[in-house]
């Protein structure tokens, strides 16, 4: 069975990481229209089913069998559940209850989280540019969602607080995908992981799905949620976990304070809007955060 793909150096993870950025920043938009139509729970459980139904005669085509290696399969389980089922289900709830600017803004935290539990677990250790990057970054995300009215206060504690859980259910799986990165390939391990994740969101979508009219969706719609399975879910998952594989969680994750800019570009753009000066400093120090923790060497696990 195969492990984990050959080193193949930082650049490559940081050109694939930016593409992720790319993708996720726009799937906020792409949601946004298609929750119009289709029910929140109902769109995710079945976003996860499509991207679940492609990733398995993928990684059959590449490496002919989906089976996990031995002594992984409750890893895989727990890593599905904490990634994909909890994840996902605490940040829709969040988001249900706060605003988005206030969502984008918890979210940006997970670098922090990454290289908290990283540190702390042994996992990875936190060098002084990782840490000095992060900081940058998540200061620049501040900067730019302030801007956008993100303010967290008592009013909106019954949504933050579960976007901050979900935020940790995301560190927590990155830090997964570090700990058996060498012991299969990520697009073996992302596949995995859906799997275990995607029935428990298709179980609470299920009420939701079965009232919708699918014949009454609209072609967009359907493109929501094909984009958002196999560009946000397909695509974009393979290649963070590759990353993580590659250059470590916390080199990783700090690209996700790019998230909610590419997001408020898009919106600015539809809009014809102009950012203002703090938009434009904030978007500065997560450039240079980015790159002040891309500086640090990349450590492999052994």
């Amino acid at each position: 069975m195969p492990t984990a793909e050959p080193h193949r150096g930082p650049a490559r993870a940081d050109f694939a990481m930016l593409l992720v950025v790319l993708i996720w920043g726009g799937n906020l938009p792409v949601i946004k229209a298609a929750l119009t139509e289709v029910p929140l729970l109902a769109f995710a459980g079945v976003r996860f089913t499509i991207a679940s139904a492609l990733f398995v005669p993928l990684l059959l085509a590449r490496e002919g069998s989906i089976l996990p290696p031995a002594g992984t399969g409750w890893a895989m389980l727990w890593l599905g559940l904490l990634g994909n089922t909890a994840y996902q289900l605490l940040f829709m709830t969040g988001l249900f209850h706060t605003s988005v600017a206030n969502t984008a803004l918890i979210l940006a935290s997970t670098p922090v989280l990454v290289a908290a539990f990283g540190a702390v677990s042994g996992i990875e250790r936190l060098s002084r540019s990782v840490a000095a990057g992060v900081t940058l970054a998540v200061a620049g995300v501040a900067l730019v969602l302030g801007h956008e009215g993100a303010r967290i206060t008592s009013r909106t504690l019954a949504g933050d607080l579960p976007v901050l859980a979900a935020a940790a259910c995301w560190a927590g799986y990155t830090l997964g995908v570090r700990h058996h990165a060498g012991s299969m390939s990520p697009l073996r391990l992302t596949t995995l992981t859906m799997l275990t994740g995607t029935p428990g969101l298709l179980l609470a979508g299920l009420p939701a799905i079965l009232r919708t009219d699918w014949s009454g969706i609209s072609a967009a719609a359907w493109g929501g949620i094909l984009y958002s399975a196999i560009l946000a879910l397909l695509v974009a998952y393979t290649l963070w976990n590759r990353s993580v594989a590659e250059v470590g969680p916390s080199r990783t994750a700090v690209y996700n304070c790019f998230v909610p800019v590419v997001a408020l570009s898009l919106a600015w753009a539809a809009l014809g809007e102009r950012p203002g000066l703090l938009q434009f400093a904030g978007a500065g120090l997560i450039v240079g955060g980015v790159l002040v923790a891309r500086a640090a060497p990349a450590r492999r696990i052994a």
